[in-house]
């Protein structure tokens, strides 16, 4: 198990995105400005599982800015969202489900959640079942692709 002494909190900002205006991720310094991320991202695009990204602090004492990736992991995100109708024994089984289908998850809040597919496990499988879900009015779900080519944020909305 890790020592959570191990990591520290990394940011990128999301000026765009619909919920947030930045998001603070754990990671584990490997030294040289470099951190690999041990989050999957609730609101950030682009960014996955053991990531290794490079950081920089503005001033001593902030939290490293993520400003590029240096190494991908080849872990997928994708994000869900649970409907409110959607009762807590009909989640239950949804998130046994995705934990079948070789995905790891982390809930923010009990509706939100950040699901990890390691490189190991058919992505397509997982999107497909939540495809489904999503039809049937249970939750609604969200790849996690850049929206911006050199962002980790949303793409800015018209209007």
């Amino acid at each position: 198990m890790d020592d959570v002494s191990d990591f520290v909190k990394v940011v990128v900002d999301l000026p765009h995105h619909w919920n947030t205006n930045g998001e603070s991720m754990w990671a584990r310094p490997l030294g040289n400005d470099l951190y690999e991320l041990h989050n999957s991202p609730f609101s950030a695009y682009d960014l996955n599982y053991l990531d290794v990204v490079f950081a920089l602090s503005s001033e001593p004492g902030l939290k490293p800015q993520i400003c590029r990736i240096e190494r991908r992991s080849e872990h997928e995100t994708l994000r869900l969202i649970f409907m409110a109708a959607t009762e807590r024994p009909e989640r239950d089984k949804i998130l046994a489900r995705i934990n079948e289908l070789g995905a790891t998850y982390e809930n923010a809040n009990s509706t939100l959640y950040s699901l990890d597919i390691p490189p190991t496990e058919n992505y397509q499988s997982l999107c497909d079942e939540l495809w489904s879900l999503e039809k049937s009015g249970s939750l609604e779900y969200e790849t996690c692709e850049a929206r911006m080519p050199g962002s980790f944020d949303a793409a800015p909305t018209d209007g």
